[in-house]
């Protein structure tokens, strides 16, 4: 059967359990160079704080290396924690990029603290605002990177009249993440591009990308003049049955350790047949698990591509953002080369 969908890569540069932090990140440069040479639409790095689990705090310095080892791919955050910075800032950190990188870079933004909330008063010096200023910096940010000549500052703003540099002629695409009909609202108000999370938030998605279409507001010198939607979704696949059993014994300890508030790094695939093995898991532990499996798709690709398309469908998403976190590199490599090849994505790799 023909699958063909619009398929990008979401990375947290996950720390599996017996490698370094310096491995992680070097899994995440091999990982976009795939997703470069295998014909995936965007490959997306996430923001998170004080997690052993992951290692990227700042994605936009993540994305200019990964720029200069890949060609064709647009590159992005997904997302940047918007409450933590100056819009400005922000603005000119993803303007250098675009300078970099012409017509290749996307700025997604979020709300969450990406951490806990103790982390977040470190990051953010002691003054974290919650999100209570986000739609506000949301709406300015959008003001900022409006196209050329049509950006428009109210003359009471602390940037109105500030020449905001790299001075260049292409503007990064704007996208709103969000997990709950806050952020599809927001992102409908303002006429940003929404990518809904459901591999946060596996329940409601579909009214939210609903509503956000038919509430969407165009933007005046926005780079998108109509609602686009993606949904982000955590996903394995696997050349076997018992490949996908294997590697979905790792997610359910990683899911057990965000549920206990337990900061460690993914565990291999080693650790978790041992202890899956052991009776150390009681009926507490496996209600959890149960609970959480709907956060995830693992299995091998026909049954993986079939669940991704229908939450496609259940969204009217105009592409699939796949987030993929395994007990071991190479079978995240293997996935995401194997989902390529269900969706029958377009090779750059002999071009």
């Amino acid at each position: 059967m023909t699958r063909r969908a619009a398929l990008s890569i979401l990375d947290q540069t996950p720390v599996v359990s017996g490698h370094s932090v310096a491995d992680a990140i070097a899994a995440t440069i091999e990982l976009a160079s795939l997703g470069d040479d295998l014909g995936y639409t965007r490959f997306w790095c996430a923001e998170h704080h004080g997690l052993r689990a992951v290692a990227n705090p700042a994605p936009e310095v993540m994305l200019a290396r990964i720029g200069a080892s890949t060609h064709r791919i647009r590159i992005g955050s997904g997302g940047v924690m918007l409450p933590y910075y100056s819009p400005f800032k922000l603005a000119e950190q993803f303007l250098m990029l675009e300078a970099l990188y012409p017509n290749r870079v996307d700025l997604g933004v979020g709300r969450a603290p990406g951490g806990d909330q103790r982390t977040a008063q470190a990051v953010a010096a002691g003054s974290y605002n919650r999100g209570e200023l986000f739609p506000q910096q949301a709406e300015d940010l959008m003001a900022m990177l409006c196209a050329p000549g049509t950006a428009q500052l109210p003359e009471d703003h602390p940037a109105y009249g500030v020449v905001l540099q790299p001075v260049v002629a292409t503007r990064p695409e704007l996208w709103m993440l969000g997990s709950s009909d806050f952020g599809g609202a927001l992102a409908a108000q303002l006429g940003y591009r929404f990518a809904f999370a459901h591999f946060i938030n596996a329940h409601g998605g579909a009214g939210v990308a609903r509503a956000y279409r038919k509430d969407y507001v165009p933007r005046t010198g926005a780079a998108s003049q109509r609602p686009y939607c993606a949904v982000a979704v955590f996903a394995i696949c696997a050349d076997t049955v018992d490949e996908a059993n294997a590697l979905a014994r790792s997610v359910d300890l990683r899911r057990l350790q965000m549920a206990f508030g337990v900061n460690a790094p993914i565990p291999s695939l080693d650790e978790a047949r041992d202890l899956f093995a052991s009776d150390r898991l009681g009926p507490h532990e496996y209600a959890i698990i149960e609970r959480e499996r709907p956060h995830s798709i693992i299995g091998p690709p026909e049954v993986v591509a079939e669940r991704l398309l229908q939450i496609q469908q259940d969204f009217a998403a105009d592409e699939i953002v796949v987030l993929t976190v395994a007990g071991s590199y190479a079978a995240r490599l293997r996935s995401y080369e194997l989902l390529a090849e269900a969706f029958e994505l377009s090779s750059t790799a002999t071009a």
